[in-house]
């Protein structure tokens, strides 16, 4: 395993998550779903070495960066609980998505959901959500709630840890023909 130092993984974090700001260019009240196996950031085998310190760094940081914007974060677990969601209540029931009874645990969820389930004021699972954007920190497969059209974002740094990094922001479908412009009037 790796020796991970929280406060170097928070600053990297921030940047990655930065990164994907600048190319989303979300709004108030978007949301950002989060995919995260603290298991690849210290440098093991997804769902097999969950680290809920790690989890909890993660969570937090994210949370200090999108906040003070409006955009609500959702963080996935992983396919034990069918991939299934932690958002705050209000966003839920705000946003009509179906609320699920499971409470994410270590290995049936993992480290990251637990964390959210911890931060958030009023935390609950949901099934499906849209997101505007999001990030998958060790290939967690976030596309599933990603709103179509999706493009990659590439942030800066490609790993976190141990973990593979890549990120997903959406953009409205391009519609028309040949004659279509997608460049907005001046």
């Amino acid at each position: 395993m790796l020796d991970i130092n929280l406060d170097e993984l928070k600053q990297q974090l921030a940047q990655i998550v930065q990164d994907v700001l600048d190319a989303a260019k979300l709004h108030r009240g978007d949301l950002f779903v989060l995919g995260c196996s603290t298991s690849e950031i210290v440098g093991g085998h997804i769902g097999k070495n969950s680290d809920l310190d790690v989890g909890m760094a993660v969570i937090e940081t994210l949370r200090s960066k999108l906040e003070p914007l409006g955009i609500h974060l959702a963080v996935q677990g992983c396919e034990h609980i069918n991939r299934s969601v932690v958002v705050e209540r209000e966003v839920a029931e705000k946003k009509g998505f179906e609320i699920v009874t499971v409470v994410p645990a270590m290995h049936a969820g993992g480290a990251g959901s637990i964390a959210a389930f911890k931060q958030f004021k009023d935390p609950v699972e949901v099934e499906h959500i849209v997101a505007q954007a999001g990030l998958d920190i060790g290939d967690t497969s976030i596309g599933m709630h990603v709103k179509f059209v999706q493009v990659p974002v590439r942030p800066s740094q490609l790993e976190l840890g141990g973990a593979h990094v890549t990120a997903l922001r959406s953009r409205p479908k391009y519609v028309g023909g040949p004659r279509a412009n997608y460049e907005p009037i001046q």
